[in-house]
């Protein structure tokens, strides 16, 4: 295996096209060199070396109707961007990388979703998103929605994303067959998306490029009307990026061009070590630490909490016990993870419960005639919230001297019906 050089080299380019159905495009792209602050496809961006800050690819696929789609997927690109641009120098390494592509992604959709909201002309806007930024050897990929990112290594394509639509988790619970998947009538909803929910639950995984690998980014206008075979066999057959995208778009159109059709071609030309039989690749989520590692500085500077500090031993045990329930009353009640969502299963088809899907997302996608839209407006996330009693405490008569008092009132109330009969 040889050694790897210091810089991470690409080639890359990026297209979109209108199709040969839809009256306008509502994709966009996102081509940006972090370290430069270069954004688009200049000369200087379709062969780069990786520089502290990275680069960052996208595609968003825009939904909504009239203008608002194309609005959507334009704003997700941009604010992206700024975002990722504008903190604070460069990441300090991968795990604050990822963090920021999460949270530009989260503050991304909350923001779309406030502005839909606030201009009756654009309720409903959303997109898809899915982001790819690279750190050294590494790539991280955040998805919402049903774009897909592809990475081919001699000769074997795969998948890095995983759609998330009805149709794909109707097909991976075993409730619909790949066959049945091709004429069924709700294959155009997502189950979410950028701007049509104040939160998202961005899908985040990662690989770890090797020299020669050929790294695609689309919308479903291009992986819809394309099998995955025909996708491969014209990353491997193409010399260039350009080349490379310019054939896919044109294999889109001549199947159909059913929707708009977008691609970003990126090729892995020096940087990184040869591939291996180690070198595994695929669908592969990241788990992000839990706390930043400016958190935890904060949280080992700061004093312990009042009520933490208090002295639990000159406490009775029933004050000790009243103390603990309130603590975990306020840890029940009073902070809800908006990560901790679901959809509402009692509208969903059997096996749709949220779960994490099962590997193997190499699948052919049925091909997605109708306008997109997402499954937000149909499936409303509720918190998850325990159904245990949380047990109160109380102070009160004892028991026995509470039913002598229930019994002598009764008895009472008797004799003083009887007297007003006689």
């Amino acid at each position: 295996m040889s050694e790897k050089s210091n810089e991470l080299r690409l080639r890359l380019f990026g297209r979109t096209d209108v199709g040969q159905i839809r009256e306008h495009n509502e994709d966009n792209f996102l081509v940006a060199n972090l370290t430069t602050g270069v954004r688009g496809l200049m000369e200087e961006n379709r062969r780069v070396a990786l520089g502290p800050g990275g680069i960052v690819l996208g595609v968003c696929d825009g939904m909504g109707g009239a203008a608002a789609g194309e609005v959507a997927s334009q704003m997700a690109v941009d604010l992206i961007y700024e975002q990722l641009l504008g903190q604070d120098g460069p990441a300090s390494g991968r795990d604050d990388l990822a963090r920021r592509l999460v949270q530009s992604i989260e503050n991304t959709g909350a923001h779309i979703f406030q502005d839909a909201r606030s201009d009756r002309s654009r309720r409903g806007m959303g997109t898809t998103a899915t982001i790819a930024a690279f750190m050294d050897d590494r790539v991280f990929v955040g998805q919402v929605g049903d774009s897909r990112a592809y990475l081919v290594r001699e000769g074997r394509l795969a998948l890095l994303t995983r759609d998330q639509s009805l149709v794909n988790q109707l097909i991976e619970a075993g409730q619909l067959t790949e066959e049945e998947a091709e004429t069924f009538e709700h294959n155009n909803i997502i189950l979410q998306a950028l701007g049509t929910s104040e939160t998202v639950q961005v899908d985040l995984t990662y690989v770890d490029v090797c020299k020669g690998d050929i790294l695609m980014m689309c919308s479903d206008g291009l992986s819809g009307m394309i099998r995955n075979d025909e996708i491969r066999e014209i990353l491997l057959n193409a010399t260039e990026p350009l080349e490379a995208c310019r054939e896919l778009t044109d294999r889109a159109n001549a199947a159909g061009g059913h929707d708009n059709i977008t691609v970003i071609v990126a090729y892995v030309e020096d940087g990184a070590e040869e591939p291996n039989e180690h070198s595994s690749f695929g669908y592969q989520k990241y788990a992000l630490p839990d706390v930043t590692p400016e958190a935890a500085s904060v949280l080992e500077r700061e004093p312990d909490s009042e009520v933490d500090s208090e002295d639990t031993g000159s406490m009775s045990a029933e004050a000790q016990r009243e103390n603990r329930k309130l603590r975990v009353s306020h840890t029940m009640i009073g902070t809800v993870n908006p990560l901790a969502t679901t959809p509402v299963t009692s509208d969903v088809p059997p096996g749709l419960d949220g779960a994490s899907l099962p590997d193997g997302a190499d699948e052919e996608r049925p091909r997605q005639d109708g306008p997109r839209t997402s499954l937000n407006a149909e499936f409303r996330r509720g918190s998850r919230i325990s159904e245990e009693p949380v047990a109160l405490p109380t102070n009160g008569f004892p028991p026995a001297l509470l039913a002598i008092i229930v019994i002598c009132t009764l008895l009472l109330a008797g004799l003083f019906g009887y007297l007003l009969v006689r």
